[in-house]
């Protein structure tokens, strides 16, 4: 299976910060935090996202280097892609920010 980013269209999503950054492991049993290939920590956010509708999904994020959102904070995921991932049966997505800006009042067109 290719890896091919899939860009995720934030405009019409709202998103809140749920769990503070952690680093994302490797490996549980080790230890070993996962690092990209700047040799950065990539941490990994929960979010809360809400559709126009109302529906609602948690998801992590995972963000190279220091992120300064806590929970309760209202975000924009800056460059948010989605990966596709398969092990075994199972599959999922994956997501993947450059960076959060703060959803301040006006912040979306």
């Amino acid at each position: 299976m290719r890896n091919i980013p899939i860009p995720v269209d934030t405009n019409r999503l709202s998103f809140t910060c749920v769990k503070a950054p952690r680093p994302r492991l490797v490996n549980q049993d080790t230890g070993e935090i996962k690092k990209d290939k700047d040799g950065q920590i990539v941490h990994e956010v929960v979010l809360l996202v809400e559709d126009e509708t109302g529906r609602i999904e948690l998801v992590k994020v995972g963000l190279s280097g220091d992120s300064l959102v806590s929970p309760g904070d209202e975000v924009i995921p800056v460059g948010l892609v989605g990966y596709v991932w398969e092990m075994g049966q199972r599959w999922g997505i994956s997501y993947r920010a450059t960076s959060f800006t703060p959803a301040g009042v006006g912040a979306r067109a």
